[in-house]
Protein backbone atom coordinates (compact mmCIF):
# COMPACT_ATOMS: atom_id res chain seq x y z
CA UNK A 1 0.00 0.00 0.00
CA UNK A 2 1.55 3.27 -1.15
CA UNK A 3 0.44 6.31 0.86
CA UNK A 4 1.15 9.87 -0.23
CA UNK A 5 -0.02 13.44 0.30
CA UNK A 6 -1.06 15.26 -2.87
CA UNK A 7 -1.75 18.92 -3.57
CA UNK A 8 -4.69 18.22 -5.89
CA UNK A 9 -7.97 19.87 -5.10
CA UNK A 10 -10.89 17.58 -4.42
CA UNK A 11 -12.47 18.27 -7.83
CA UNK A 12 -9.22 17.31 -9.56
CA UNK A 13 -8.90 13.90 -7.92
CA UNK A 14 -9.85 10.64 -9.57
CA UNK A 15 -9.80 7.15 -8.14
CA UNK A 16 -11.93 4.22 -7.09
CA UNK A 17 -13.27 5.33 -3.71
CA UNK A 18 -13.15 8.51 -1.65
CA UNK A 19 -13.45 8.90 2.14
CA UNK A 20 -14.63 12.40 3.01
CA UNK A 21 -14.73 13.76 6.55
CA UNK A 22 -17.68 16.05 7.27
CA UNK A 23 -17.80 18.50 10.17
CA UNK A 24 -21.11 18.88 11.96
CA UNK A 25 -22.90 22.03 10.83
CA UNK A 26 -21.25 22.18 7.40
CA UNK A 27 -23.59 19.87 5.49
CA UNK A 28 -24.93 22.46 3.02
CA UNK A 29 -21.45 23.67 2.12
CA UNK A 30 -20.23 20.11 1.63
CA UNK A 31 -23.23 19.19 -0.52
CA UNK A 32 -22.52 22.16 -2.78
CA UNK A 33 -18.85 21.14 -2.99
CA UNK A 34 -19.58 17.53 -3.90
CA UNK A 35 -22.24 18.47 -6.40
CA UNK A 36 -19.39 19.96 -8.45
CA UNK A 37 -17.60 16.61 -8.35
CA UNK A 38 -20.30 13.98 -8.85
CA UNK A 39 -23.38 13.85 -11.02
CA UNK A 40 -25.96 13.09 -8.36
CA UNK A 41 -29.04 15.30 -8.33
CA UNK A 42 -30.34 13.46 -5.26
CA UNK A 43 -27.35 14.17 -3.00
CA UNK A 44 -29.28 16.41 -0.60
CA UNK A 45 -32.06 13.82 -0.34
CA UNK A 46 -29.55 11.05 0.45
CA UNK A 47 -28.14 13.08 3.32
CA UNK A 48 -31.63 13.87 4.62
CA UNK A 49 -32.94 10.32 4.27
CA UNK A 50 -29.99 8.88 6.18
CA UNK A 51 -30.19 11.69 8.78
CA UNK A 52 -26.48 12.25 8.26
CA UNK A 53 -25.48 15.43 10.11
CA UNK A 54 -21.71 15.01 10.45
CA UNK A 55 -21.86 13.78 14.02
CA UNK A 56 -18.92 11.70 15.18
CA UNK A 57 -18.86 8.15 13.79
CA UNK A 58 -21.84 8.69 11.47
CA UNK A 59 -21.28 7.24 8.01
CA UNK A 60 -22.99 7.40 4.64
CA UNK A 61 -21.79 5.34 1.69
CA UNK A 62 -22.93 6.30 -1.81
CA UNK A 63 -22.30 4.15 -4.89
CA UNK A 64 -21.86 6.19 -8.08
CA UNK A 65 -22.80 5.09 -11.58
CA UNK A 66 -21.24 7.94 -13.53
CA UNK A 67 -17.99 9.85 -13.18
CA UNK A 68 -14.43 9.04 -12.17
CA UNK A 69 -15.23 7.98 -8.61
CA UNK A 70 -17.10 4.71 -7.95
CA UNK A 71 -17.97 5.30 -4.30
CA UNK A 72 -17.90 8.10 -1.73
CA UNK A 73 -17.93 7.30 1.98
CA UNK A 74 -18.91 10.30 4.09
CA UNK A 75 -17.85 10.06 7.74
CA UNK A 76 -18.88 12.45 10.50
CA UNK A 77 -16.13 14.28 12.42
CA UNK A 78 -18.29 16.11 14.97
CA UNK A 79 -18.02 19.79 15.80
CA UNK A 80 -15.00 21.77 14.60
CA UNK A 81 -14.25 23.15 18.07
CA UNK A 82 -13.85 19.64 19.55
CA UNK A 83 -12.01 18.05 16.61
CA UNK A 84 -8.85 16.11 17.54
CA UNK A 85 -6.36 14.11 15.51
CA UNK A 86 -7.73 10.97 17.12
CA UNK A 87 -11.09 11.76 15.49
CA UNK A 88 -9.35 11.61 12.11
CA UNK A 89 -7.97 8.18 13.02
CA UNK A 90 -11.41 6.90 13.98
CA UNK A 91 -13.08 8.38 10.91
CA UNK A 92 -10.43 6.81 8.69
CA UNK A 93 -10.93 3.37 10.20
CA UNK A 94 -14.72 3.68 9.86
CA UNK A 95 -14.35 4.61 6.22
CA UNK A 96 -11.68 2.00 5.48
CA UNK A 97 -13.98 -0.77 6.73
CA UNK A 98 -16.48 0.23 4.04
CA UNK A 99 -13.89 -0.38 1.33
CA UNK A 100 -14.40 -3.82 -0.23
CA UNK A 101 -10.75 -4.46 -1.03
CA UNK A 102 -11.37 -4.58 -4.77
CA UNK A 103 -11.13 -0.83 -5.21
CA UNK A 104 -7.55 -0.11 -6.18
CA UNK A 105 -7.11 3.59 -5.41
CA UNK A 106 -8.39 5.32 -2.27
CA UNK A 107 -8.58 9.04 -1.64
CA UNK A 108 -9.02 10.66 1.79
CA UNK A 109 -10.24 14.24 2.15
CA UNK A 110 -10.26 15.78 5.64
CA UNK A 111 -9.95 19.32 7.08
CA UNK A 112 -6.17 19.02 7.37
CA UNK A 113 -5.61 22.70 8.13
CA UNK A 114 -6.96 22.22 11.66
CA UNK A 115 -3.72 20.39 12.58
CA UNK A 116 -0.02 20.17 11.91
CA UNK A 117 -0.18 18.67 8.39
CA UNK A 118 2.51 16.01 8.91
CA UNK A 119 0.99 14.82 12.19
CA UNK A 120 -2.49 14.58 10.69
CA UNK A 121 -1.23 12.81 7.57
CA UNK A 122 0.74 10.25 9.61
CA UNK A 123 -2.22 9.57 11.90
CA UNK A 124 -4.54 8.98 8.95
CA UNK A 125 -1.94 6.96 7.05
CA UNK A 126 -1.41 4.69 10.06
CA UNK A 127 -5.15 4.30 10.51
CA UNK A 128 -5.91 3.25 6.96
CA UNK A 129 -3.00 0.82 6.95
CA UNK A 130 -3.62 -0.76 10.35
CA UNK A 131 -7.41 -0.98 10.12
CA UNK A 132 -7.10 -2.97 6.89
CA UNK A 133 -4.74 -5.67 8.20
CA UNK A 134 -6.23 -9.18 8.10
CA UNK A 135 -4.57 -12.39 9.31
CA UNK A 136 -5.32 -15.44 7.16
CA UNK A 137 -2.21 -17.49 7.99
CA UNK A 138 -4.03 -20.31 9.70
CA UNK A 139 -6.99 -20.69 7.35
CA UNK A 140 -7.01 -23.66 4.96
CA UNK A 141 -7.99 -21.34 2.12
CA UNK A 142 -6.87 -17.76 2.03
CA UNK A 143 -9.80 -15.42 1.45
CA UNK A 144 -7.74 -12.28 1.73
CA UNK A 145 -9.12 -9.57 -0.57
CA UNK A 146 -6.84 -7.80 -2.98
CA UNK A 147 -5.32 -4.91 -1.02
CA UNK A 148 -5.63 -1.27 -2.02
CA UNK A 149 -2.61 -0.31 -4.08
CA UNK A 150 -2.59 3.42 -3.53
CA UNK A 151 -3.88 5.91 -0.95
CA UNK A 152 -3.80 9.64 -1.64
CA UNK A 153 -4.38 12.22 1.09
CA UNK A 154 -5.96 15.08 -0.83
CA UNK A 155 -5.44 18.81 -0.44
CA UNK A 156 -1.97 19.35 1.09
CA UNK A 157 0.13 22.43 0.39
CA UNK A 158 3.58 21.28 1.57
CA UNK A 159 3.65 17.79 0.13
CA UNK A 160 7.44 17.42 0.37
CA UNK A 161 7.58 17.76 4.18
CA UNK A 162 4.42 15.73 4.67
CA UNK A 163 5.55 12.87 2.43
CA UNK A 164 8.89 12.78 4.23
CA UNK A 165 6.99 12.12 7.47
CA UNK A 166 4.71 9.57 5.78
CA UNK A 167 7.77 7.61 4.63
CA UNK A 168 8.28 6.42 8.22
CA UNK A 169 4.85 4.79 8.34
CA UNK A 170 5.89 1.59 6.58
CA UNK A 171 8.36 0.28 9.19
CA UNK A 172 6.09 1.37 12.06
CA UNK A 173 3.00 -0.31 10.62
CA UNK A 174 5.02 -3.41 9.78
CA UNK A 175 6.17 -3.49 13.41
CA UNK A 176 2.54 -3.34 14.59
CA UNK A 177 1.57 -6.03 12.10
CA UNK A 178 4.42 -8.26 13.30
CA UNK A 179 3.31 -7.78 16.92
CA UNK A 180 -0.29 -8.62 16.04
CA UNK A 181 0.77 -11.76 14.19
CA UNK A 182 2.83 -12.94 17.16
CA UNK A 183 -0.08 -12.49 19.56
CA UNK A 184 -2.59 -14.05 17.17
CA UNK A 185 -0.49 -17.15 16.54
CA UNK A 186 -1.72 -20.26 18.40
CA UNK A 187 0.44 -21.61 21.24
CA UNK A 188 1.24 -24.82 19.37
CA UNK A 189 2.90 -22.63 16.74
CA UNK A 190 4.40 -19.77 18.74
CA UNK A 191 6.42 -21.71 21.29
CA UNK A 192 9.37 -20.20 23.20
CA UNK A 193 11.67 -21.76 20.58
CA UNK A 194 9.63 -20.28 17.72
CA UNK A 195 9.76 -16.85 19.36
CA UNK A 196 13.54 -17.18 19.49
CA UNK A 197 13.49 -18.09 15.78
CA UNK A 198 11.46 -14.96 15.05
CA UNK A 199 14.08 -12.92 16.93
CA UNK A 200 16.86 -14.59 14.92
CA UNK A 201 15.11 -13.64 11.69
CA UNK A 202 14.83 -10.03 12.86
CA UNK A 203 18.53 -10.02 13.71
CA UNK A 204 19.46 -11.44 10.30
CA UNK A 205 17.12 -9.27 8.23
CA UNK A 206 17.83 -5.98 10.02
CA UNK A 207 21.39 -6.34 11.26
CA UNK A 208 20.63 -6.50 14.98
CA UNK A 209 22.88 -8.13 17.57
CA UNK A 210 21.33 -11.21 19.15
CA UNK A 211 22.02 -13.32 22.21
CA UNK A 212 19.78 -16.22 23.25
CA UNK A 213 20.38 -17.81 26.62
CA UNK A 214 19.33 -21.45 26.96
CA UNK A 215 18.26 -23.10 30.20
CA UNK A 216 21.82 -23.90 31.31
CA UNK A 217 23.02 -20.34 30.69
CA UNK A 218 20.02 -18.97 32.60
CA UNK A 219 20.93 -21.27 35.50
CA UNK A 220 24.46 -19.84 35.44
CA UNK A 221 22.93 -16.35 35.69
CA UNK A 222 20.95 -17.49 38.75
CA UNK A 223 17.55 -16.91 37.12
CA UNK A 224 15.66 -19.04 39.61
CA UNK A 225 12.37 -17.13 39.31
CA UNK A 226 12.16 -17.35 35.51
CA UNK A 227 13.24 -20.99 35.40
CA UNK A 228 10.77 -21.96 38.13
CA UNK A 229 7.91 -20.86 35.88
CA UNK A 230 9.32 -22.81 32.93
CA UNK A 231 9.68 -26.09 34.89
CA UNK A 232 6.16 -27.31 34.21
CA UNK A 233 6.54 -27.33 30.43
CA UNK A 234 8.21 -29.89 28.20
CA UNK A 235 9.36 -26.95 26.07
CA UNK A 236 12.68 -25.34 26.95
CA UNK A 237 12.76 -21.64 27.89
CA UNK A 238 14.53 -19.13 25.63
CA UNK A 239 15.87 -15.86 27.05
CA UNK A 240 16.07 -13.44 24.10
CA UNK A 241 18.27 -10.35 23.98
CA UNK A 242 18.29 -8.23 20.80
CA UNK A 243 20.29 -5.03 20.48
CA UNK A 244 20.07 -2.09 18.09
CA UNK A 245 23.31 -0.09 17.95
CA UNK A 246 23.60 3.21 16.05
CA UNK A 247 27.04 4.47 15.03
CA UNK A 248 27.13 6.77 18.03
CA UNK A 249 24.92 6.54 21.12
CA UNK A 250 24.45 9.00 23.95
CA UNK A 251 21.40 7.11 25.33
CA UNK A 252 20.86 3.48 26.22
CA UNK A 253 17.40 2.11 26.95
CA UNK A 254 16.03 -1.37 27.61
CA UNK A 255 12.59 -2.63 26.61
CA UNK A 256 11.35 -5.80 28.31
CA UNK A 257 8.30 -7.78 27.23
CA UNK A 258 6.54 -10.47 29.21
CA UNK A 259 6.86 -13.62 27.12
CA UNK A 260 4.47 -16.33 28.33
CA UNK A 261 3.62 -18.10 25.06
CA UNK A 262 0.88 -19.93 26.96
CA UNK A 263 -0.30 -19.47 30.53
CA UNK A 264 -2.38 -22.29 31.99
CA UNK A 265 -2.10 -20.72 35.44
CA UNK A 266 -0.02 -23.67 36.62
CA UNK A 267 -1.45 -25.47 39.66
CA UNK A 268 -3.59 -22.38 40.26
CA UNK A 269 -5.27 -23.42 37.02
CA UNK A 270 -7.25 -20.81 35.12
CA UNK A 271 -10.94 -21.72 35.24
CA UNK A 272 -14.27 -20.11 34.42
CA UNK A 273 -14.08 -16.42 33.55
CA UNK A 274 -10.27 -16.49 33.35
CA UNK A 275 -10.59 -17.67 29.72
CA UNK A 276 -7.74 -20.15 29.54
CA UNK A 277 -8.33 -20.57 25.80
CA UNK A 278 -7.17 -16.98 25.22
CA UNK A 279 -3.93 -17.29 27.14
CA UNK A 280 -1.88 -17.41 23.96
CA UNK A 281 -1.87 -13.60 24.22
CA UNK A 282 -0.02 -13.62 27.54
CA UNK A 283 3.06 -12.81 25.47
CA UNK A 284 1.53 -9.53 24.29
CA UNK A 285 4.29 -7.52 25.97
CA UNK A 286 7.02 -9.44 24.16
CA UNK A 287 5.15 -8.99 20.87
CA UNK A 288 5.12 -5.22 21.40
CA UNK A 289 8.84 -5.22 22.19
CA UNK A 290 9.76 -7.36 19.17
CA UNK A 291 7.45 -5.31 16.94
CA UNK A 292 9.26 -2.20 18.16
CA UNK A 293 12.58 -3.87 17.35
CA UNK A 294 11.31 -4.51 13.81
CA UNK A 295 10.39 -0.83 13.39
CA UNK A 296 13.45 0.69 15.06
CA UNK A 297 15.85 -1.51 13.09
CA UNK A 298 14.49 -0.09 9.83
CA UNK A 299 14.02 3.50 11.00
CA UNK A 300 17.57 3.56 12.38
CA UNK A 301 17.25 6.45 14.86
CA UNK A 302 20.56 7.98 15.88
CA UNK A 303 22.09 8.42 19.33
CA UNK A 304 20.01 5.81 21.16
CA UNK A 305 21.10 2.23 21.75
CA UNK A 306 18.07 -0.01 22.34
CA UNK A 307 18.02 -3.44 23.98
CA UNK A 308 14.99 -5.71 23.56
CA UNK A 309 14.59 -8.47 26.16
CA UNK A 310 12.11 -11.35 26.37
CA UNK A 311 12.18 -14.18 28.92
CA UNK A 312 10.11 -16.63 26.85
CA UNK A 313 8.54 -19.74 28.36
CA UNK A 314 5.27 -21.55 29.05
CA UNK A 315 3.45 -21.87 32.37
CA UNK A 316 2.23 -25.46 32.40
CA UNK A 317 1.66 -28.38 34.79
CA UNK A 318 3.66 -31.59 35.17
CA UNK A 319 5.37 -33.46 37.99
CA UNK A 320 8.21 -30.92 38.07
CA UNK A 321 6.03 -27.81 37.95
CA UNK A 322 6.14 -24.95 40.40
CA UNK A 323 3.97 -25.62 43.48
CA UNK A 324 1.92 -23.07 45.39
CA UNK A 325 4.00 -22.59 48.53
CA UNK A 326 7.41 -23.07 46.89
CA UNK A 327 10.22 -20.66 47.73
CA UNK A 328 12.44 -19.65 44.83
CA UNK A 329 15.42 -17.34 44.45
CA UNK A 330 15.75 -14.62 41.78
CA UNK A 331 19.04 -13.61 40.19
CA UNK A 332 19.51 -10.67 42.56
CA UNK A 333 19.40 -13.08 45.53
CA UNK A 334 15.90 -12.18 46.75
CA UNK A 335 13.73 -15.09 47.82
CA UNK A 336 10.08 -15.34 46.80
CA UNK A 337 7.30 -17.37 48.35
CA UNK A 338 4.97 -18.44 45.53
CA UNK A 339 1.44 -18.18 46.86
CA UNK A 340 -0.10 -18.22 43.39
CA UNK A 341 1.40 -19.99 40.36
CA UNK A 342 -0.86 -17.88 38.11
CA UNK A 343 1.09 -14.77 39.10
CA UNK A 344 3.97 -16.11 37.00
CA UNK A 345 4.63 -13.18 34.66
CA UNK A 346 6.15 -11.08 37.42
CA UNK A 347 8.52 -13.95 38.25
CA UNK A 348 9.87 -14.06 34.70
CA UNK A 349 10.07 -10.27 34.59
CA UNK A 350 11.96 -10.19 37.89
CA UNK A 351 15.00 -11.95 36.39
CA UNK A 352 14.66 -9.99 33.14
CA UNK A 353 14.76 -6.73 35.12
CA UNK A 354 17.86 -7.81 37.04
CA UNK A 355 19.52 -8.73 33.74
CA UNK A 356 18.54 -5.35 32.24
CA UNK A 357 20.00 -3.43 35.18
CA UNK A 358 23.38 -5.05 34.55
CA UNK A 359 23.43 -3.28 31.18
CA UNK A 360 23.51 0.07 33.06
CA UNK A 361 20.87 1.74 30.88
CA UNK A 362 19.50 5.25 31.14
CA UNK A 363 15.96 3.84 31.41
CA UNK A 364 14.05 0.55 31.48
CA UNK A 365 10.45 0.08 30.31
CA UNK A 366 8.60 -3.21 30.65
CA UNK A 367 5.30 -4.13 29.01
CA UNK A 368 3.22 -7.01 30.32
CA UNK A 369 -0.25 -8.50 30.25
CA UNK A 370 0.17 -8.66 34.00
CA UNK A 371 -3.08 -8.27 35.94
CA UNK A 372 -6.81 -8.63 35.58
CA UNK A 373 -7.03 -5.87 38.17
CA UNK A 374 -5.73 -3.38 35.62
CA UNK A 375 -8.48 -4.39 33.19
CA UNK A 376 -11.10 -3.81 35.90
CA UNK A 377 -9.60 -0.40 36.67
CA UNK A 378 -9.00 0.93 33.15
CA UNK A 379 -10.91 -1.28 30.71
CA UNK A 380 -9.69 -2.37 27.30
CA UNK A 381 -8.63 0.95 25.78
CA UNK A 382 -6.25 2.32 28.43
CA UNK A 383 -3.03 0.75 29.71
CA UNK A 384 -1.76 1.36 33.24
CA UNK A 385 1.59 3.10 33.76
CA UNK A 386 3.59 2.76 36.98
CA UNK A 387 6.77 4.70 37.61
CA UNK A 388 8.40 6.85 40.28
CA UNK A 389 10.11 8.95 37.62
CA UNK A 390 8.09 12.00 36.57
CA UNK A 391 10.21 12.68 33.49
CA UNK A 392 9.86 9.14 32.18
CA UNK A 393 6.12 9.22 32.88
CA UNK A 394 5.76 12.46 30.93
CA UNK A 395 7.80 11.12 28.00
CA UNK A 396 5.83 7.89 27.71
CA UNK A 397 2.47 9.61 28.13
CA UNK A 398 3.33 12.08 25.40
CA UNK A 399 4.51 9.25 23.12
CA UNK A 400 1.30 7.29 23.74
CA UNK A 401 -0.92 10.33 23.15
CA UNK A 402 0.83 11.00 19.84
CA UNK A 403 0.13 7.39 18.82
CA UNK A 404 -3.49 7.55 19.92
CA UNK A 405 -2.80 4.76 22.42
CA UNK A 406 -4.54 5.20 25.77
CA UNK A 407 -2.38 5.25 28.90
CA UNK A 408 -2.90 6.43 32.48
CA UNK A 409 -0.36 6.89 35.25
CA UNK A 410 -1.26 4.87 38.34
CA UNK A 411 -0.01 5.28 41.93
CA UNK A 412 3.05 3.52 43.35
CA UNK A 413 1.70 3.43 46.89
CA UNK A 414 4.65 2.36 49.06
CA UNK A 415 2.41 1.47 52.01
CA UNK A 416 0.91 -1.32 49.87
CA UNK A 417 4.29 -3.04 49.90
CA UNK A 418 3.28 -4.73 53.14
CA UNK A 419 0.87 -6.80 51.06
CA UNK A 420 3.72 -8.64 49.32
CA UNK A 421 5.78 -9.34 52.46
CA UNK A 422 6.29 -12.99 53.35
CA UNK A 423 6.84 -14.41 56.82
CA UNK A 424 9.29 -17.03 55.51
CA UNK A 425 10.86 -15.37 52.44
CA UNK A 426 11.78 -11.87 51.31
CA UNK A 427 8.62 -11.48 49.25
CA UNK A 428 5.49 -13.29 48.18
CA UNK A 429 4.41 -13.04 44.57
CA UNK A 430 0.87 -11.75 45.17
CA UNK A 431 -0.76 -9.45 47.67
CA UNK A 432 -4.38 -8.93 48.71
CA UNK A 433 -7.09 -8.64 46.08
CA UNK A 434 -7.44 -4.90 46.61
CA UNK A 435 -4.93 -2.88 44.59
CA UNK A 436 -3.66 -6.00 42.82
CA UNK A 437 -2.10 -4.15 39.89
CA UNK A 438 -0.32 -1.77 42.30
CA UNK A 439 1.20 -4.57 44.38
CA UNK A 440 2.28 -6.27 41.13
CA UNK A 441 4.18 -3.11 40.15
CA UNK A 442 5.69 -2.85 43.63
CA UNK A 443 6.85 -6.47 43.33
CA UNK A 444 8.65 -5.68 40.06
CA UNK A 445 10.23 -2.59 41.61
CA UNK A 446 12.12 -4.89 44.02
CA UNK A 447 14.23 -6.08 41.07
CA UNK A 448 15.22 -2.69 39.67
CA UNK A 449 18.17 -0.60 40.85
CA UNK A 450 16.93 2.63 42.43
CA UNK A 451 19.36 4.66 40.34
CA UNK A 452 17.77 3.56 37.03
CA UNK A 453 14.57 5.22 35.80
CA UNK A 454 12.02 2.47 35.25
CA UNK A 455 8.42 2.22 34.10
CA UNK A 456 6.01 -0.69 34.08
CA UNK A 457 3.10 -0.71 31.60
CA UNK A 458 0.27 -3.18 32.15
CA UNK A 459 -1.34 -3.96 28.80
CA UNK A 460 -3.63 -6.78 29.95
CA UNK A 461 -6.68 -4.93 28.64
CA UNK A 462 -5.22 -3.24 25.57
CA UNK A 463 -3.33 -5.99 23.76
CA UNK A 464 -6.52 -7.72 22.54
CA UNK A 465 -9.99 -6.57 21.50
CA UNK A 466 -13.18 -8.56 21.13
CA UNK A 467 -14.64 -6.12 18.61
CA UNK A 468 -13.57 -3.97 15.69
CA UNK A 469 -12.35 -0.88 17.50
CA UNK A 470 -10.97 2.14 15.69
CA UNK A 471 -7.78 1.05 13.92
CA UNK A 472 -7.82 -2.37 15.59
CA UNK A 473 -9.79 -5.15 13.91
CA UNK A 474 -11.01 -7.87 16.29
CA UNK A 475 -8.09 -9.72 17.88
CA UNK A 476 -4.53 -8.65 18.62
CA UNK A 477 -3.97 -4.88 18.61
CA UNK A 478 -0.18 -4.50 18.57
CA UNK A 479 -0.63 -1.97 21.40
CA UNK A 480 2.58 -0.29 22.50
CA UNK A 481 4.66 -0.48 19.32
CA UNK A 482 3.84 3.03 18.12
CA UNK A 483 4.19 4.48 21.63
CA UNK A 484 7.64 2.94 22.11
CA UNK A 485 8.80 3.99 18.64
CA UNK A 486 7.65 7.57 19.32
CA UNK A 487 9.47 7.56 22.65
CA UNK A 488 12.74 6.31 21.16
CA UNK A 489 12.56 8.72 18.22
CA UNK A 490 12.02 11.63 20.62
CA UNK A 491 14.96 10.52 22.79
CA UNK A 492 17.15 10.39 19.70
CA UNK A 493 16.11 13.86 18.55
CA UNK A 494 16.64 15.42 21.98
CA UNK A 495 20.09 13.91 22.40
CA UNK A 496 21.62 15.80 19.46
Amino acid sequence: MQISAVSKKINEWSGSVLIAGILEGTIENQINLFKTIIKDTFLSKRFNDSKFEGKKSQKLSIELVEGKIQKIIFVGLGKAETLRIDDLRKATSIGARQVSGYERKLGIFFPWDAFDPSSAACAVGEAVRLSSIKDFRFKSESKEPTPIDEVELIGFLDTKTTNSAIAELHPICEGVKFARELVSAPPNFLTPYQMAKEAKKLATDYDLDLKILDKKECEQQGMGAYLAVAKGSDLEPNFIHLKYSPKTATNKVVLIGKGLTFDSGGYNLKVGASQIEKMKYDMGGSASVLGTARAIAELKPSNTEVHFIVAACENMINGSALHPGDIIKASNGKTIEVNNTDAEGRLTLADALVYACKLNPDAIVDLATLTGACVIALGDEIAGLWTDNDQLSEQLTKAADKAGEGIWRMPMQDSYKSGIKSSIADLQNTGPRQGGSITAALFLKEFVKESIPWAHIDIAGTCWTEKDRDINPKGATGYGVRMLVNWIKELSLNSH
